[in-house]
């Protein structure tokens, strides 16, 4: 297995954390020099590829066949302060069978790029799912799928990262550093991570799929220290990972947004240096900032916050896998059964509309077709604050009585099995025009948060705990000033039904992570949130500075 990160962990790689401990475990492959980073494979060597294992898999009684060749990039340019910590560039190529042979899947993988080589993994594949089918209590069922024969799908970048060069990517975050520590920063890291999956699809539906995939993540971490008494606190960056070229990086003012504090955030382009200046002076106005009041508190949530409870009080738990129970030995299940789909379970108030999305430009999850061949979709999860459905992938779609996969099957690499995986999870903006300074105007005890913190969820997704970045007191409609050790407490219908207010399409913006963990043995996946600025009512805040001794 080429990636894994516990899901109760996967937050913590935030920001830096990932620099020194988890990259060189995460991203096995071998090291490359960087000019690799921008070849590929010839299409023709990866049809010839497909065509042996599929050949050789029906032959031995396969009565379905998929094939992924992939060639999985990665880049990693890490610093701190003045100096360069890390420049990693890794390559992970392979070739993984799937089958279904007496009514069982059957998986294997080969690393060996040769025409024998696939053909053997397709027999062994097949050998395996024989086996598995003599413990079989039902044979798959998969929902029907038109092959789309050769087609090729390229994330819609202006600059591909891979073709930058090393030294004008260590001069950025030289200048980032720099940036940071003349605004007053004791200590700063920062990095980047970029990835470029080329991944070929094929199957005996008679499709072969060519996607080129990229993707980039900019992160830092700012710390200041009061020197008089040891005190310090830290901002981590206000970027996302997208699913953008190196053009996210350019800081064009059309993806900046000012926040009624005055804080900056972004949309589809950073400025990496002006965050991190800001995240300088912020971290430093959170050492004197007065420590919050426990209490019921009306919340207006930030996008670059929210995604995170989005992801994890939304996302994960309407994954059909996990409803049905198949995560239940290691991840948990889900509050949201199936008895509550056939009910039209109330999941949050009439405003909210939450959405499953995988063709949004810019996310993480954006891609045309899916790791089972199924062309990419947007659908409903929840309509006018009711459950109307879930993520389902093939062999499941007929347990939610739908005729289709919803097309969110996914591998993190050619060596793992695709499972069921979470699709870009959003919350649609609200119909009305609505600024977030006309919401703040009409809290009259509230607290803005911006950014994402802490967090902790029971198995079930049902009870849970956020905290965040920055934290801003509402006193009778106006901002007053910053606050700190907050965090909020939730059960996650009772959260969404207080859903009172949605800021409209101009201020959508996108969340996510690189890093959703899940499954057993556990694979990661990247994948994005949006929503515009939403507020919840009568949420209880605790303070995480308190003590309990």
């Amino acid at each position: 297995m080429e990636a894994s990160v516990h899901r109760r962990n996967f937050l913590s790689l935030g920001a830096m954390g990932v620099g020194g401990l988890v990259i060189p475990s995460m991203f096995a492959g071998k090291v490359i020099a960087a000019e690799d980073l921008v070849s590929s494979l010839d299409v023709r060597i990866k049809k010839a590829l497909a065509d042996a294992a599929m050949t050789a898999a029906t032959q031995v009684g396969a009565s379905y066949c998929d094939v992924r060749v992939g060639r999985y990039l990665r880049q990693f340019v890490i610093t701190r302060e003045a100096s360069v910590q890390n420049i990693v560039n890794t390559e992970s190529t392979g070739v993984g069978v799937r089958v279904i042979a007496d009514g069982a899947w059957g998986f294997a993988a080969t690393n060996v790029m040769t025409n024998d080589a696939v053909a053997e993994a397709a027999r062994q594949a097949v050998i395996i799912a024989k086996a598995n089918a003599k413990a079989l209590t039902a044979p798959v069922q998969l929902a029907p799928v038109t092959g789309v024969g050769e087609v090729t799908w390229r994330t819609p970048i202006v600059k591909n990262a891979m073709e930058v060069p090393i030294g004008e990517k260590v001069e950025l975050l030289m200048g980032v550093n720099a940036a940071a520590t003349g605004a007053g920063a004791s200590f700063v890291q920062s990095m980047l991570f970029l990835v470029n999956e080329q991944k070929y699809f094929a199957s005996t539906d008679g499709s072969y799929i060519d996607q080129d995939v990229h993707r980039i993540w900019p992160s830092l971490n700012v710390t200041v220290v009061d020197q008089a008494t040891g005190k310090f606190r830290n901002r981590e960056g206000l970027s996302s990972p997208m699913g953008l070229g190196f053009e996210y990086l350019d800081g064009a003012a059309s993806g900046k947004t000012t926040l009624p504090n005055g804080v900056v955030v972004y949309g589809n382009s950073y400025d990496m240096k002006e965050d991190a200046m800001a995240a300088a002076h912020q971290a430093r106005a959170k050492l004197s900032a007065p420590s919050v009041q426990p209490n019921k508190y009306d919340l207006v949530l930030d996008p670059s916050h929210t995604w995170l409870t989005i992801h994890e009080s939304v996302g994960h738990p309407l994954e059909l896998d996990r409803v049905l129970g198949y995560e239940a030995n290691y991840a948990g299940t889900s509050f949201a059964t199936m008895d509550k789909l056939r009910d039209g379970f109330q999941y949050g108030s009439d405003q909210v509309n939450l959405i499953a999305d995988k063709v949004q430009p810019g996310s993480l999850g954006a891609v045309a077709y899916d790791d089972e061949g199924v062309g990419t979709k947007k659908w409903d999860l929840v309509r006018d604050g009711k459950l109307v459905g879930y993520q389902a992938i093939r062999d499941q779609a007929h347990i939610e009585g739908k005729a289709a996969s919803d097309g969110c099957c996914y591998a993190d690499s050619w060596s793992s099995v695709q499972f069921q995986r979470m699709a870009n999870v959003s919350l649609e903006a609200g119909k009305a025009p609505l600024s977030v300074a006309d919401m703040i105007a009409d809290v009259e005890d509230g607290i803005y948060i911006v950014g994402d913190g802490s967090f902790s969820i029971d198995q079930q997704r049902y009870n849970a705990q956020f905290g965040g970045q920055l934290f801003y007191e509402i006193k009778n409609g106006a901002i007053t000033h910053q606050i700190e050790d907050v965090a909020y407490q939730i059960r996650t219908p009772e959260f969404w039904n207080a859903c009172s207010a949605i800021c409209d399409e101009r201020d959508y913006r996108l969340g996510g992570s690189f890093f959703d963990g899940k499954g057993q043995p556990s694979q990661v996946s990247a994948v994005s949130h949006g929503s515009s600025t939403a507020r919840f009512d009568g949420i209880n805040v605790i303070n995480t500075a308190r003590s309990l001794g």
